[in-house]
C-alpha cells in the first residue's frame, strides 16, 4: 500500500468517525490527489481552523480558485459549518478531509470527474 493510499484510507476513516458521514473513495482520492505534496508535510496537511488567515486561504485558493465558486459571504459560512462537523476540539483537520466535505457542500464534485 502507498504512503498515498495509506493516507487516503485515513482520511476516509476520519469522514465516517469524526464527521458521521460515508465517504465516495474515488472522489476522496481525487480530492487528495488534488492537495498534491500538501499532504505529506506535518504543517500544510492540516487546516489550522483556528487561524483566520488560514481558513482565508481556503475561501480564496480552494473555494474561489479550484471550485470557481463566486466570492460571498456564503463560502465562508461553509468553512465554519464543515469545521463545526469535523469537530473544533478535534486538533488534526485533515486538508483533504476538509476539502472533500466543502466539495460535497456545494455538490461541485464535477470538477474532480
Amino acid at each position: 500500500m502507498s504512503k498515498r493510499d495509506e493516507l487516503i484510507a485515513k482520511y476516509a476513516e476520519d469522514l465516517r468517525s469524526k464527521c458521521g458521514m460515508e465517504p465516495d473513495l474515488d472522489l476522496l482520492t481525487k480530492v487528495t490527489i488534488g492537495c498534491g505534496p500538501a499532504i505529506y508535510n506535518a504543517d500544510s496537511e492540516t487546516v489550522a481552523a483556528s487561524s483566520s488567515d488560514e481558513l482565508e486561504t481556503v475561501r480564496k485558493n480552494f473555494l474561489i480558485k479550484k471550485l470557481g465558486l463566486e466570492d460571498s459571504p456564503a463560502l465562508m459560512e461553509a468553512i465554519t459549518a464543515v469545521v463545526d462537523i469535523y469537530g473544533k476540539s478535534e486538533r488534526n483537520k485533515y486538508r483533504a478531509v476538509v476539502y472533500y466535505m466543502l466539495v460535497k457542500h456545494f455538490g461541485k464534485e464535477a470538477v474532480y470527474k
